[in-house]
């Protein structure tokens, strides 16, 4: 699926991306972490979060009692839109098929969205600054809407909560143990469907 990933064409950022960014990390994992689409330093590594957001990504996973090594770190999108601008619903939902099989593949006990647009996926009209950190299941998996690290970098009176909200994985982890299968915890989308891109 990583090789499909890299080649991929489905829309117009394989146009002027430089490399691909499916996400990596153990499969299966706990915790699955969905950002919202590689920037240029992504971009040019071919890895999540790998900038400035990801060492602070690091910090975030230190508080709560976790490592980047136990977790399964994605995007919405896998190629970089153009200026760092936000994904536009056609290439959400170009790579919706991508991702939502990524959540088969790890089935994550919990699933942490970064930032507004992977929150969307779930809580398409509520605002992150009202939910985040608070848990939801979807399907047999609690989701949690967090702010993007980037956010924080930008905006230092976001930093203290994003510590306080990642701090509750452990909890939240300990929540979700499994006792039944899960589902692709997409209520808006239909798993066959978007499965028949691969």
């Amino acid at each position: 699926m990583e090789a499909q990933g890299r080649v991929c064409g489905l829309c117009t950022l394989a146009q002027t991306r430089k490399l691909s960014v499916p996400g990596e990390g153990p499969a299966p994992a706990p915790v699955m972490l969905i950002g919202e689409g590689p920037g240029r330093n992504e971009d040019e590594q071919g890895r999540p979060f790998v900038g400035a957001s990801g060492k602070f990504l690091d910090e975030l996973l230190a508080a709560g009692g976790l490592q980047r090594a136990q977790v399964y770190i994605t995007n919405v999108v896998k190629c970089r839109p153009p200026e760092n601008r936000d994904p536009q619903p056609a290439e959400v939902a170009a790579c919706a098929g991508y991702l939502e099989r990524q959540i088969e593949l790890v089935d994550p006990r919990v699933i942490v969205t970064l930032g507004r647009v992977s929150m969307a996926r779930w809580f398409p009209v509520e605002r992150i600054s009202a939910i985040h950190g608070q848990a939801r299941e979807f399907g047999g998996r609690l989701v949690v809407p967090m702010f993007h690290p980037a956010a924080a970098l930008h905006q230092p009176k976001i930093r203290p909560q994003l510590l306080e909200d990642f701090g509750k994985l452990p909890e939240l982890i300990a929540r979700a143990a499994p006792s039944a299968p899960r589902a692709a915890a997409n209520p808006a989308a239909s798993t066959d469907q978007q499965l028949d891109l691969f």
